[in-house]
Protein backbone atom coordinates (compact mmCIF):
# COMPACT_ATOMS: atom_id res chain seq x y z
CA UNK A 1 0.00 0.00 0.00
CA UNK A 2 1.68 3.47 -1.34
CA UNK A 3 2.26 5.93 1.52
CA UNK A 4 -1.15 7.89 0.36
CA UNK A 5 -3.82 5.23 0.31
CA UNK A 6 -2.21 3.98 3.98
CA UNK A 7 -2.03 7.30 5.09
CA UNK A 8 -6.04 7.80 4.41
CA UNK A 9 -6.74 4.57 5.87
CA UNK A 10 -5.00 5.00 8.59
CA UNK A 11 -6.82 8.82 9.59
CA UNK A 12 -10.12 6.82 8.94
CA UNK A 13 -10.01 4.17 11.06
CA UNK A 14 -8.51 6.01 14.18
CA UNK A 15 -11.17 8.62 13.72
CA UNK A 16 -13.60 6.12 14.30
CA UNK A 17 -11.61 3.95 16.68
CA UNK A 18 -11.62 7.07 18.59
CA UNK A 19 -15.29 7.98 18.81
CA UNK A 20 -15.92 4.79 20.51
CA UNK A 21 -12.63 4.34 22.59
CA UNK A 22 -11.46 7.52 23.88
CA UNK A 23 -11.76 8.52 27.67
CA UNK A 24 -14.01 11.43 29.10
CA UNK A 25 -11.27 13.55 30.16
CA UNK A 26 -11.82 17.15 31.25
CA UNK A 27 -9.94 19.16 29.02
CA UNK A 28 -11.48 17.06 26.08
CA UNK A 29 -15.14 18.62 27.04
CA UNK A 30 -13.66 21.99 25.56
CA UNK A 31 -11.46 23.80 22.33
CA UNK A 32 -10.62 26.56 24.68
CA UNK A 33 -7.03 26.55 23.65
CA UNK A 34 -5.99 28.34 27.37
CA UNK A 35 -7.43 24.67 28.49
CA UNK A 36 -5.64 23.13 26.22
CA UNK A 37 -2.46 24.31 26.59
CA UNK A 38 -2.68 23.94 30.43
CA UNK A 39 -3.73 20.12 30.40
CA UNK A 40 -0.15 19.79 27.52
CA UNK A 41 1.81 21.28 29.70
CA UNK A 42 0.63 19.48 32.88
CA UNK A 43 0.45 16.07 31.12
CA UNK A 44 4.31 16.52 30.45
CA UNK A 45 5.79 13.53 32.31
CA UNK A 46 3.19 12.93 34.37
CA UNK A 47 0.10 10.58 34.29
CA UNK A 48 -3.36 11.37 33.87
CA UNK A 49 -4.66 10.41 37.03
CA UNK A 50 -2.33 13.00 38.38
CA UNK A 51 -3.05 16.11 36.49
CA UNK A 52 -6.86 15.89 36.78
CA UNK A 53 -7.34 17.36 40.24
CA UNK A 54 -4.62 19.86 39.98
CA UNK A 55 -5.58 20.60 36.49
CA UNK A 56 -9.45 21.43 38.09
CA UNK A 57 -7.70 23.22 41.32
CA UNK A 58 -5.67 25.35 39.06
CA UNK A 59 -8.67 26.18 36.77
CA UNK A 60 -10.68 27.65 39.62
CA UNK A 61 -8.11 29.64 40.65
CA UNK A 62 -6.74 30.47 36.99
CA UNK A 63 -9.82 30.49 34.54
CA UNK A 64 -8.41 32.39 32.14
CA UNK A 65 -4.42 33.62 30.83
CA UNK A 66 -5.22 36.56 32.50
CA UNK A 67 -6.10 35.66 35.57
CA UNK A 68 -3.14 33.60 35.82
CA UNK A 69 -0.54 36.52 34.44
CA UNK A 70 -1.71 38.61 37.21
CA UNK A 71 -1.45 35.92 39.67
CA UNK A 72 1.67 36.33 41.89
CA UNK A 73 4.38 33.48 40.74
CA UNK A 74 4.18 32.19 44.35
CA UNK A 75 0.85 30.90 44.06
CA UNK A 76 1.37 29.47 40.49
CA UNK A 77 3.72 27.00 42.37
CA UNK A 78 2.06 26.64 45.39
CA UNK A 79 -0.89 25.12 42.99
CA UNK A 80 1.85 23.31 41.54
CA UNK A 81 3.28 22.13 44.68
CA UNK A 82 3.83 18.36 44.04
CA UNK A 83 3.31 17.79 40.37
CA UNK A 84 7.39 18.33 39.59
CA UNK A 85 9.24 19.71 36.97
CA UNK A 86 8.83 23.28 38.09
CA UNK A 87 10.34 25.09 35.69
CA UNK A 88 6.97 23.99 33.60
CA UNK A 89 4.90 26.32 36.04
CA UNK A 90 7.19 29.33 35.99
CA UNK A 91 7.44 29.16 32.41
CA UNK A 92 3.71 28.84 31.83
CA UNK A 93 3.39 31.86 34.34
CA UNK A 94 5.89 33.87 31.21
CA UNK A 95 3.60 32.46 28.68
CA UNK A 96 0.70 33.75 29.83
CA UNK A 97 1.92 37.31 30.62
CA UNK A 98 2.81 37.08 26.63
CA UNK A 99 -0.62 36.17 25.57
CA UNK A 100 -1.68 39.08 27.82
CA UNK A 101 0.76 41.35 26.63
CA UNK A 102 1.32 40.24 23.19
CA UNK A 103 -2.07 39.22 22.08
CA UNK A 104 -4.69 40.88 24.57
CA UNK A 105 -5.28 38.05 26.54
CA UNK A 106 -6.38 36.11 23.48
CA UNK A 107 -4.03 32.95 22.27
CA UNK A 108 -2.81 32.77 19.01
CA UNK A 109 -4.21 30.26 16.48
CA UNK A 110 -1.04 29.21 14.27
CA UNK A 111 1.49 26.97 15.44
CA UNK A 112 4.55 29.54 14.77
CA UNK A 113 2.84 32.27 16.90
CA UNK A 114 2.26 29.76 19.57
CA UNK A 115 5.54 28.47 19.34
CA UNK A 116 6.93 32.05 20.35
CA UNK A 117 5.38 31.49 23.79
CA UNK A 118 7.47 30.65 26.71
CA UNK A 119 7.93 26.90 27.34
CA UNK A 120 5.95 26.32 24.09
CA UNK A 121 8.11 24.24 21.79
CA UNK A 122 6.87 22.32 18.47
CA UNK A 123 4.52 19.32 20.01
CA UNK A 124 2.47 21.82 22.48
CA UNK A 125 1.85 24.09 19.59
CA UNK A 126 0.65 21.41 17.42
CA UNK A 127 -1.38 20.26 20.41
CA UNK A 128 -2.90 23.41 20.92
CA UNK A 129 -2.98 24.63 17.16
CA UNK A 130 -4.69 21.01 15.76
CA UNK A 131 -7.20 20.52 19.27
CA UNK A 132 -8.31 23.75 20.02
CA UNK A 133 -8.23 25.54 16.20
CA UNK A 134 -8.27 22.22 14.16
CA UNK A 135 -5.18 23.57 12.26
CA UNK A 136 -3.54 20.75 10.15
CA UNK A 137 -0.77 20.53 12.34
CA UNK A 138 1.14 17.82 13.33
CA UNK A 139 2.63 16.67 17.05
CA UNK A 140 4.75 13.87 18.05
CA UNK A 141 5.48 12.89 21.60
CA UNK A 142 6.56 9.34 22.88
CA UNK A 143 3.27 7.52 22.63
CA UNK A 144 2.54 9.30 19.32
CA UNK A 145 6.29 7.99 18.06
CA UNK A 146 5.90 4.45 19.27
CA UNK A 147 2.65 4.30 17.05
CA UNK A 148 3.91 5.62 14.17
CA UNK A 149 7.41 3.05 14.41
CA UNK A 150 5.11 0.40 14.24
CA UNK A 151 3.08 1.08 12.36
CA UNK A 152 5.59 2.28 9.75
CA UNK A 153 8.07 -0.39 10.34
CA UNK A 154 10.54 2.97 11.56
CA UNK A 155 13.95 0.95 12.60
CA UNK A 156 16.19 3.94 13.53
CA UNK A 157 16.93 4.68 17.12
CA UNK A 158 13.37 6.64 18.12
CA UNK A 159 15.02 8.92 20.19
CA UNK A 160 17.55 10.13 17.63
CA UNK A 161 17.23 12.98 15.50
CA UNK A 162 16.97 10.68 12.07
CA UNK A 163 14.11 8.96 13.75
CA UNK A 164 12.56 12.53 14.92
CA UNK A 165 12.60 13.58 11.85
CA UNK A 166 10.84 10.43 10.18
CA UNK A 167 7.67 10.85 12.67
CA UNK A 168 7.56 14.02 11.86
CA UNK A 169 7.45 14.25 8.60
CA UNK A 170 5.41 11.25 8.92
CA UNK A 171 2.60 12.65 11.75
CA UNK A 172 2.55 15.89 9.01
CA UNK A 173 1.06 13.66 6.14
CA UNK A 174 -1.66 12.16 8.38
CA UNK A 175 -3.26 15.11 10.21
CA UNK A 176 -3.64 16.37 6.36
CA UNK A 177 -4.20 12.51 4.79
CA UNK A 178 -8.44 12.73 5.07
CA UNK A 179 -10.03 15.88 4.86
CA UNK A 180 -13.16 14.16 6.54
CA UNK A 181 -11.11 13.87 9.54
CA UNK A 182 -10.04 16.74 11.83
CA UNK A 183 -6.82 17.28 12.91
CA UNK A 184 -8.35 18.02 16.51
CA UNK A 185 -9.54 14.45 16.31
CA UNK A 186 -6.50 12.88 14.06
CA UNK A 187 -3.95 13.90 16.87
CA UNK A 188 -6.09 13.14 19.96
CA UNK A 189 -6.27 9.34 18.65
CA UNK A 190 -2.65 8.71 18.03
CA UNK A 191 -2.19 9.88 21.32
CA UNK A 192 -4.62 8.12 22.85
CA UNK A 193 -3.53 4.53 20.45
CA UNK A 194 -0.56 4.70 22.04
CA UNK A 195 -1.56 5.49 25.76
CA UNK A 196 -4.30 3.11 25.85
CA UNK A 197 -3.48 0.47 22.91
CA UNK A 198 -0.09 0.52 21.82
CA UNK A 199 1.95 0.37 24.57
CA UNK A 200 5.71 -0.22 25.01
CA UNK A 201 5.51 -4.00 26.00
CA UNK A 202 2.63 -6.33 25.47
CA UNK A 203 0.31 -3.60 22.65
CA UNK A 204 -3.13 -4.87 22.42
CA UNK A 205 -2.87 -5.87 18.81
CA UNK A 206 -6.11 -7.71 18.94
CA UNK A 207 -7.96 -4.46 19.97
CA UNK A 208 -6.08 -1.78 17.44
CA UNK A 209 -7.54 -0.64 14.66
CA UNK A 210 -4.78 -0.37 13.07
CA UNK A 211 -3.54 -3.59 13.40
CA UNK A 212 -3.66 -4.99 9.66
CA UNK A 213 -2.01 -1.70 8.45
CA UNK A 214 0.56 -1.86 11.03
CA UNK A 215 4.03 -3.38 9.94
CA UNK A 216 5.51 -4.83 13.16
CA UNK A 217 2.41 -6.72 14.10
CA UNK A 218 2.73 -8.03 10.51
CA UNK A 219 6.48 -8.91 10.99
CA UNK A 220 5.85 -9.77 14.91
CA UNK A 221 8.64 -7.26 15.88
CA UNK A 222 5.70 -5.35 18.35
CA UNK A 223 8.30 -6.01 20.72
CA UNK A 224 11.38 -4.68 19.04
CA UNK A 225 9.84 -1.35 18.02
CA UNK A 226 10.35 1.26 18.51
CA UNK A 227 14.23 0.65 18.82
CA UNK A 228 15.33 2.54 21.93
CA UNK A 229 19.36 3.41 23.10
CA UNK A 230 19.78 3.58 26.56
CA UNK A 231 19.02 5.99 28.86
CA UNK A 232 21.64 6.88 31.40
CA UNK A 233 21.11 6.28 34.74
CA UNK A 234 20.81 8.65 37.39
CA UNK A 235 23.52 9.62 39.32
CA UNK A 236 23.77 8.76 42.61
CA UNK A 237 24.17 12.13 45.32
CA UNK A 238 24.43 11.99 49.08
CA UNK A 239 22.33 14.42 51.28
CA UNK A 240 22.01 15.65 54.15
CA UNK A 241 19.03 17.76 55.28
CA UNK A 242 17.93 19.54 58.52
CA UNK A 243 14.93 20.24 59.83
CA UNK A 244 14.34 22.70 62.70
CA UNK A 245 10.75 23.42 64.22
CA UNK A 246 10.18 25.73 66.78
CA UNK A 247 6.41 26.49 67.79
CA UNK A 248 4.23 25.15 64.95
CA UNK A 249 7.08 26.54 61.77
CA UNK A 250 10.12 25.22 60.33
CA UNK A 251 13.00 26.42 59.12
CA UNK A 252 12.82 26.13 55.17
CA UNK A 253 14.84 27.67 52.73
CA UNK A 254 13.30 29.02 49.07
CA UNK A 255 15.65 27.80 46.00
CA UNK A 256 16.55 30.48 43.72
CA UNK A 257 13.89 30.64 40.38
CA UNK A 258 16.07 29.01 37.80
CA UNK A 259 16.81 25.45 38.48
CA UNK A 260 16.45 22.63 40.33
CA UNK A 261 13.21 23.16 42.45
CA UNK A 262 12.59 26.71 41.16
CA UNK A 263 10.89 29.31 43.61
CA UNK A 264 9.96 25.90 45.94
CA UNK A 265 10.58 25.88 49.60
CA UNK A 266 12.37 23.48 51.50
CA UNK A 267 14.72 22.18 54.50
CA UNK A 268 18.37 22.84 53.58
CA UNK A 269 19.88 20.34 51.95
CA UNK A 270 23.37 19.91 51.20
CA UNK A 271 25.44 17.60 49.37
CA UNK A 272 27.61 15.25 52.16
CA UNK A 273 27.72 11.77 53.24
CA UNK A 274 27.51 12.06 56.87
CA UNK A 275 26.05 14.41 59.21
CA UNK A 276 29.78 15.22 60.69
CA UNK A 277 30.29 16.74 56.62
CA UNK A 278 27.38 18.58 56.22
CA UNK A 279 27.81 20.08 59.82
CA UNK A 280 29.73 23.45 58.92
CA UNK A 281 27.63 24.02 55.32
CA UNK A 282 24.78 23.79 57.46
CA UNK A 283 25.41 26.45 59.69
CA UNK A 284 25.09 28.98 57.26
CA UNK A 285 21.51 28.80 57.77
CA UNK A 286 21.33 29.68 61.31
CA UNK A 287 21.06 26.53 62.60
CA UNK A 288 22.93 25.28 65.66
CA UNK A 289 24.64 22.91 63.37
CA UNK A 290 27.00 21.66 66.30
CA UNK A 291 23.55 19.79 67.93
CA UNK A 292 22.38 18.27 64.34
CA UNK A 293 21.42 14.83 65.20
CA UNK A 294 19.34 11.86 62.98
CA UNK A 295 16.07 11.69 62.69
CA UNK A 296 16.22 8.83 60.63
CA UNK A 297 18.28 5.58 60.30
CA UNK A 298 17.31 5.71 56.50
CA UNK A 299 17.70 8.08 54.01
CA UNK A 300 14.98 9.48 52.09
CA UNK A 301 15.00 8.34 48.48
CA UNK A 302 14.26 10.54 45.72
CA UNK A 303 14.57 10.20 41.93
CA UNK A 304 14.97 12.89 39.33
CA UNK A 305 15.70 12.25 35.51
CA UNK A 306 19.76 12.70 36.40
CA UNK A 307 20.19 12.07 39.83
CA UNK A 308 19.44 9.69 42.12
CA UNK A 309 19.00 11.68 45.93
CA UNK A 310 19.73 9.53 48.80
CA UNK A 311 19.29 12.08 51.79
CA UNK A 312 20.00 11.88 55.51
CA UNK A 313 17.37 13.84 57.48
CA UNK A 314 18.50 15.24 60.84
CA UNK A 315 16.97 17.60 63.18
CA UNK A 316 18.77 20.92 64.46
CA UNK A 317 17.56 23.78 66.77
CA UNK A 318 17.47 26.77 65.40
CA UNK A 319 20.57 28.93 66.49
CA UNK A 320 19.04 32.79 66.81
CA UNK A 321 15.84 34.54 67.34
CA UNK A 322 13.85 34.49 63.88
CA UNK A 323 14.95 38.30 63.03
CA UNK A 324 18.42 37.36 63.20
CA UNK A 325 18.20 34.85 60.67
CA UNK A 326 20.88 35.04 58.16
CA UNK A 327 20.28 36.97 54.92
CA UNK A 328 22.53 35.67 52.67
CA UNK A 329 22.27 32.08 52.51
CA UNK A 330 24.60 29.97 50.22
CA UNK A 331 23.35 29.02 46.59
CA UNK A 332 20.91 27.25 45.50
CA UNK A 333 18.91 29.11 48.15
CA UNK A 334 18.10 32.88 48.21
CA UNK A 335 16.18 33.04 51.36
CA UNK A 336 15.32 31.72 54.61
CA UNK A 337 12.33 31.87 57.13
CA UNK A 338 10.37 29.83 59.77
CA UNK A 339 7.57 28.53 57.53
CA UNK A 340 4.48 27.34 58.30
CA UNK A 341 5.11 24.39 55.47
CA UNK A 342 1.78 24.25 55.03
CA UNK A 343 1.08 27.63 53.58
CA UNK A 344 4.71 28.37 52.46
CA UNK A 345 4.42 30.87 49.73
CA UNK A 346 5.28 28.79 46.14
CA UNK A 347 4.44 26.10 47.95
CA UNK A 348 7.19 22.73 49.32
CA UNK A 349 8.56 20.53 46.66
CA UNK A 350 7.68 16.89 46.62
CA UNK A 351 10.87 16.35 48.14
CA UNK A 352 11.03 18.76 50.68
CA UNK A 353 7.46 17.15 52.08
CA UNK A 354 9.30 13.34 52.32
CA UNK A 355 11.90 14.87 54.21
CA UNK A 356 9.53 16.93 56.99
CA UNK A 357 7.54 13.83 57.04
CA UNK A 358 10.89 11.70 57.80
CA UNK A 359 11.29 14.53 61.07
CA UNK A 360 7.44 15.96 61.64
CA UNK A 361 7.34 18.46 64.07
CA UNK A 362 7.66 16.92 67.92
CA UNK A 363 5.78 19.71 69.51
CA UNK A 364 2.48 18.62 67.38
CA UNK A 365 -0.15 17.17 69.09
CA UNK A 366 -0.98 13.56 68.47
CA UNK A 367 -4.56 13.00 66.79
CA UNK A 368 -5.86 9.67 68.06
CA UNK A 369 -8.49 8.39 65.48
CA UNK A 370 -11.34 6.30 66.71
CA UNK A 371 -11.66 2.70 64.65
CA UNK A 372 -14.86 2.80 62.65
CA UNK A 373 -18.36 1.76 64.30
CA UNK A 374 -18.65 -1.76 63.93
CA UNK A 375 -15.02 -2.45 63.50
CA UNK A 376 -13.56 -5.72 65.14
CA UNK A 377 -10.55 -6.80 66.64
CA UNK A 378 -8.97 -9.15 64.12
CA UNK A 379 -7.86 -12.95 65.11
CA UNK A 380 -4.48 -13.62 65.81
CA UNK A 381 -3.85 -16.32 63.40
CA UNK A 382 -1.49 -19.27 64.96
CA UNK A 383 1.98 -18.78 64.04
CA UNK A 384 1.55 -14.39 64.03
CA UNK A 385 3.69 -12.41 66.31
Amino acid sequence: MENASKDAAIAKNLAAWFGRAARDLPWRRTRDPYRVWLSEVMLQQTRVDTVIPYYERFLARFPDARALALAPLDDVLALWSGLGYYSRARSLHQAAKQVVDEHAGVFPSSAEALRALRGVGPYTAGAIASIAFDAAEPLVDGNVGRVLSRVYGVSLDARGTEAQKVFWETATRLVRADAAVPPSVLNQSLMELGALVCSPTKPGCGVCPLAKLCVAHRDGLTEVLPVMSPRAKPKPVAMVAAVAWRGGRVLLAQRAAQGLFGGMWEPPLVEAASVAEARSRLSAFGLDAGALRLAAKAPVRHVLSHRSLSVLVARAPVRSAEGALPSDVPAPYERVAMVDPAAAPGGVSSLAAKILAAAPDPEAPLVLTAPPKGARKAKKRPGNS
